[in-house]
């Protein structure tokens, strides 16, 4: 006789592989239902948020796909953001971003990744010239270095080169009001005997720049984003002169590289596209709060960084981020009227200096419907 177990298991069977079936098609839903949204940016400071949203928030996003490329410098990104279809965003420099827009219009300016974060380093001769404070905080974009600059292109009839990321790099433009500011000159050829040579050396390189020229004898310095900047003063073979956020100075600090999507994507993502951007802010705070926290939450965020950027050592990434310095900070991020004031300054500095070729209508290219409440101070 049979028992009501082995008359009910064909069902129970039965039941349960419908079960399985339903759980994994619904899984297979929500997953077809998220949209990939691919991010291109640097190994730079600049671009620790996209990182940290990356490892702590993929996978709470409902509607993204978050996907992160890092690639050397600002050329690149450029250049792949143009040619591969699958690049969705672009985390850049902000002239660049003003040449691209000029050239081919189809996209928009939708967050910053970041303020300030860039800064002036000395090779070791070059900083015997300029006598500066031992302490960092103390350091500022005063006239001597630019006093140095001119005595040595004076003694030996050479422009002292200085590395930069790229011409059409933010960093170039806050070189040149530095340099400016104190009756100096950039060059870019050297041909116009400038004071300084702008020569662009990928960030990653700046450092080997800086000691070769100490190797040859030669001052020279290099503008860099962080921990760039900070890599030869912590090897012993380079100082810090001074940090963008004095030469610059905006009330939340200035703009510097940011967010561009496709029209496509945001036209066709924007739910995605918006869920991310969120969670890069989101990222950006939690930043702000552990450089300000106990150590120990600060290495959870440095060892997410150095997951992801192995050669940004422990103590570089430190000092980049400290809080007493905050030379480089992750709030206010967002398309408002105080970044695009910003923007417009640096935009007008390029082409002041001749780095762009023309300006553009800022509000054009920028779309405020990405804002958070999340980042604002």
């Amino acid at each position: 006789m049979k028992t009501f177990f082995t008359k009910t298991m064909p069902y129970i069977i039965i039941m349960l592989f419908y079960g399985f079936f339903a759980t994994g098609l619904a899984e297979n839903i929500t997953l077809d239902k998220k949209v990939r949204i691919k991010a291109i940016g640097i190994p730079l400071a600049d671009h620790y948020a996209g990182v940290v949203a990356y490892e702590k928030y993929k996978k709470q996003m409902k509607f993204a796909d978050f996907q992160l490329l890092l690639l050397p410098g600002p050329e690149l990104v450029r250049a792949y953001f143009y040619s591969e279809p699958d690049a969705d965003i672009a985390f850049n420099v902000s002239p660049m971003v003003i040449d691209m827009f000029t050239e081919t219009p189809n996209f928009r300016w939708v967050s910053l990744i970041h303020r300030d974060g860039n800064a002036l380093t000395l090779n070791s001769l070059m900083g015997t010239y300029a006598n500066l404070p031992e302490n960092r905080i103390s350091r500022r974009p005063d006239n001597k270095i630019a006093n140095a600059f001119r005595k040595i292109k004076n003694a030996t009839g050479q422009s002292v080169e200085c590395a930069v990321p790229s011409l059409l790099a933010t960093h170039t433009t806050i070189l040149y009001k530095y340099l400016k500011d104190h009756n100096k000159t950039l060059g870019f050829r050297k041909s116009e005997n400038a004071d300084v040579l702008a020569v662009v050396i990928k960030p990653s390189k700046s450092s080997v720049f800086l000691k070769q020229n100490s190797a040859r004898a030669k001052p020279a310095a290099s503008e860099q984003s962080l921990p760039w900047a900070e890599k030869p003063e912590s090897g012993g073979y380079g100082k810090v002169g001074w940090y963008s956020r004095d030469v610059l100075k905006h009330r939340h600090g200035h703009v510097e590289c940011i967010i561009i999507a496709k029209d496509r994507v945001i036209n066709q993502k924007y739910k995605a596209l918006k869920e991310v951007i969120f969670y890069i802010h989101k990222a950006g705070q939690d930043i702000e709060r552990a450089r300000r926290a106990e150590e120990m939450e600060f290495n959870k965020i440095i060892n997410i960084i150095q997951k992801h950027i192995p050669n940004h050592s422990q103590d570089e990434i430190k000092q980049s981020l400290r809080a007493d310095l905050n030379v480089i900070n992750y709030k206010n991020l967002n398309v408002d009227e105080q970044s695009k004031a910003s923007l417009r300054e640096i935009m007008n500095l390029a082409v002041e200096a001749g780095l762009l070729k023309q300006k553009i209508d800022i509000n054009q290219m920028a779309d405020e419907r990405f804002a958070t409440d999340i980042t604002k101070e």
